[in-house]
């Protein structure tokens, strides 16, 4: 039996299917994995997302210890502002991908993967020792959910106390859900609009039954795990664990973009400096292969015979009606436009590198 959220006898309830993920028995689907995602694509789903650990970094150096241990630089956003960023080792490898809350000079949130709660907490403590901060696992405390589609503003609207439309992309603020305390940010891993609701472990599952209940007129459903690996796929966002790990960097997995070299000292930046000037051998690219074939994660990719990469993720895209893939594929055959072949099963398969994101779908841009 895996761990469970507090939401575990609702998915039960409602009928979802249920799978192990990363040790916690999750909803993979309620209905169809395809409808769920078309569901959210136009218009509100509802995911529980408590598996998601919660580090909180409390103590007058809070700020500038997180801008140590990640990549990004939280040291210059405002606060009631949200940071995607890597935190890496010193040799460049990524320990995970997180969201950093900056909630006041002296206290900040990270909330960081289920599969890389523990393994995060034990490294983050540790390079703590120098800093003026208490690290904090409050994961079994609080319970996350993620409302998210292009409705999903109209329909929380009705239970918030906040107004909604002052939230910009990667932002967040303390507020009333139908009475209940939660944290609201408008973030999300759908490619979408939509927003985060952290609340206390507790209020989980009155908060569900209402937004489920209000967001019949929108005609909302459930999503499971099937429907968010889909529809991250296709909005481009990485999975730890597939699209990058310990082993890969920032800079070869397409999200340099989230390292800021000129905000002074963080753990991995003479690497990744390093890396950046050598220029990096491989690079996570995104493909559309031909037909309905299925890329699975470790598949091998083919340039004229020789293997120069392989598959992290792929489905079929039901939004694009193709088959999209992501991979690494070595220089220089991960220019734009570059025909390939990927090995599935006995048959090599035609796939074209192409521009990411695959789809870019009603989530907001940073102001």
């Amino acid at each position: 039996m895996g761990k469970r959220t507090p939401l575990y006898g609702e998915h039960l309830r409602l009928k979802a299917r249920m799978v192990d993920f990363a040790g916690w028995d999750m909803p993979i689907q309620y209905s169809s994995i395809i409808e769920e995602t078309r569901t959210v694509r136009s218009g509100v789903g509802l995911f529980d997302v408590s598996h998601m650990g919660e580090i909180y970094i409390e103590g007058p150096d809070a700020v500038g210890f997180v801008n140590y241990i990640i990549t990004n630089d939280f040291q210059s956003v405002k606060f009631g502002d949200a940071v995607y960023s890597p935190m890496c080792k010193e040799d460049g490898g990524i320990i995970d991908d997180l969201i950093s809350y900056k909630i006041s000079k002296d206290k900040a949130l990270l909330v960081v993967n289920a599969s890389n709660k523990d393994k995060d907490y034990e490294w983050v403590r540790k390079q703590s020792e120098n800093f003026d901060v208490d690290v904090i696992d409050r994961s079994d405390e609080l319970a996350l959910l993620a409302l998210q589609g292009p409705k999903a503003e109209e329909l929380l609207q009705k239970l918030a106390n906040v107004k909604l439309g002052e939230i910009g992309f990667y932002q967040f603020t303390e507020g009333r859900v139908r009475g209940i305390k939660a944290q609201i940010s408008r973030t999300g891993y759908t490619g979408e609009d939509g927003f985060e609701i952290m609340v206390e472990a507790e209020a989980a599952v009155p908060l569900w039954r209402s937004l489920l209940e209000y967001g019949s007129e929108f005609e909302i459903k459930p999503a499971g795990l099937g429907a968010r690996d889909l529809l991250r796929l296709e909005a481009s966002y990485l999975l730890y664990g597939n699209d990058m790990d310990e082993s890969a960097n920032p800079i070869e997995a397409g999200i340099s973009w989230a390292v800021k070299f000129n905000k002074g000292d963080f753990v991995g930046r003479e690497a990744l400096l390093k890396v950046k000037e050598e220029k990096p051998k491989r690079k996570l690219v995104g493909m559309i292969l031909e037909g309905r074939n299925i890329a699975r994660h470790g598949y091998k990719i083919f340039k004229e015979g020789e293997e120069v990469g392989f598959i992290t993720s792929g489905g079929y895209s039901p939004t694009l009606e193709k088959s999209i893939a992501l991979g690494y594929v070595n220089k220089p055959y991960n220019k734009r436009e570059t025909e390939l072949e990927i090995q599935i099963r006995n048959k090599m398969v035609k796939a074209e590198v192409v521009k990411l994101p695959f789809y870019r779908g009603s989530v907001k841009s940073k102001k």
